[in-house]
């Protein structure tokens, strides 16, 4: 039986979001490492810290596949920042690193699919529908941001927060209740706070994302509309799963397995 390379692997998370969907400032693909090494081993994380360096380390993992890139730039790879000393760790311990960003929140099956399926609005045979879109001005690629649909009925406010806080497995909420029942949900996975105005043409009661900031609430307060504030590494860590499950059926001799050294980084008092 072939091999299988690091460049294998990049070639297939290629195949499932392409690297022309991401965003232009983005820093998305292979980020660290040797195309040519072998891979019997990879470790599946939202981003990569020195515990998911640790751990790939110590289980022997050969690549790490991430959400959120290692870097966006680089003037300089020494010991004197976090960064260089993460990469000098890695390439010490043969630890290639792949990083999937915005191609991976835009892709059909991505992070902002997984995340509508999450929170209800779909499911495995019914997609959301697109949030917003953008063309990408190189490529030309029609790019979506978030999602919008229908829970299957409509529940008041409380009841879908403890619904989320459980299908997330978040450790808080920050919300604005608008006395609205949730029925019609717009979602942006990340930091998607730019995107309650779109949320708000699109005519729903709710919307769910990230990293919120304080002047959001206030326009969703005046508008009328629910606002919820998931988290960032909740409304993205949903993804780890699912690319889980594509990559023990794309290379089944492969050890895959997702991180459990990394975990919400925020906690509240």
């Amino acid at each position: 039986m072939k091999d299988i390379t690091v460049n294998d692997v990049y070639s297939f998370l290629k195949s499932i979001a392409p690297e022309e969907m991401a965003a232009q400032t983005d820093n998305v693909g292979f980020l660290v490492g040797r195309g040519s090494c072998i891979v019997s081993n990879i470790l599946i994380s939202l981003d990569v810290t020195n515990d998911v360096i640790s751990e790939a380390l110590e289980t022997g993992a050969d690549l790490i596949i991430a959400h959120h890139p290692l870097f966006f730039s680089l003037s300089k790879v020494t010991d004197e920042d976090i960064t260089g000393s993460k990469i000098i760790r890695m390439l010490s311990g043969g630890v290639s690193a792949i990083c999937m960003h915005t191609n991976l929140d835009a892709a059909r099956d991505g992070v902002n699919d997984t995340l509508a399926v999450a929170v209800g609005i779909a499911d495995d045979n019914n997609y959301a529908q697109p949030l917003s879109y953008d063309v990408h001005t190189t490529s030309g690629e029609t790019i979506s941001f978030g999602r919008v649909g229908f829970l299957k009925k409509p529940c008041t406010m409380i009841e879908f927060l403890h619904s989320l806080k459980k299908v997330l497995n978040v450790n808080g909420l920050r919300y604005h209740d608008a006395g609205r029942d949730v029925f019609k949900i717009a979602i942006a996975s990340g930091s998607g706070g730019s995107e309650w105005d779109n949320a708000l043409k699109n005519g729903c009661d709710t919307f769910v994302t990230a990293d919120i900031k304080y002047q959001i609430f206030l326009n969703a307060k005046e508008a009328g509309i629910n606002i919820i504030d998931a988290g960032h590494f909740s409304t993205e860590n949903v993804i780890c799963k699912i690319l889980f499950n594509k990559l023990r059926v794309e290379f089944p001799e492969t050890k895959v397995s997702i991180s459990t050294a990394h975990k919400q980084t925020v906690d509240f008092f």
